[in-house]
């Protein structure tokens, strides 16, 4: 014989279902979702692009979303910083800027890109596909 339904028993399973609804799955992906300002300028300039950029499924503003969250995925530390101590040629290539904020694979992001010497070009470079405004191709 089936139990009777109470308010009760009917108030605890809408809060758990509600519970299921709220919270990711463990399966779930760790979101990735970025808000990129380009200052072809430097950020001294009042010029600045802003692109956004969304992983799984791909989409946002910046170009070619699909190919840069291909290369976000394929780094361990897209954004990390160029190691303390690291020897790096005094070469600009220019005054353009990048500031990268918001989540890779659910880890916070802050980031802020330069092509003022070789360890920075190398840095935009490697993420060219993700940040618009400053080409792989370019020579120093």
């Amino acid at each position: 014989m089936p139990r009777p339904t109470t308010p009760s028993s009917v108030i605890a399973a809408a809060a758990a279902a509600a519970f299921l609804l709220l919270v990711p799955s463990a399966a779930a992906a760790p979101q990735t979702q970025l808000s990129i300002a380009v200052y072809p300028q430097g950020r001294n300039s009042t010029a600045v692009h802003h692109y956004e950029l969304r992983c799984d499924p791909a989409g946002g503003t910046a170009p070619k979303p699909a190919r840069a969250c291909r290369v976000l995925a394929s780094l361990v530390r897209p954004f990390a910083p160029v190691p303390a101590g690291e020897v790096c040629a005094q070469i600009a290539l220019g005054p353009q800027e990048a500031v990268v904020t918001g989540r890779v694979r659910g880890r916070r992001v802050w980031a802020r890109l330069s092509v003022r010497d070789s360890c920075q070009i190398e840095r935009w470079r490697r993420l060219a596909d993700v940040i618009p405004g400053f080409g792989r191709t370019l020579a120093p």
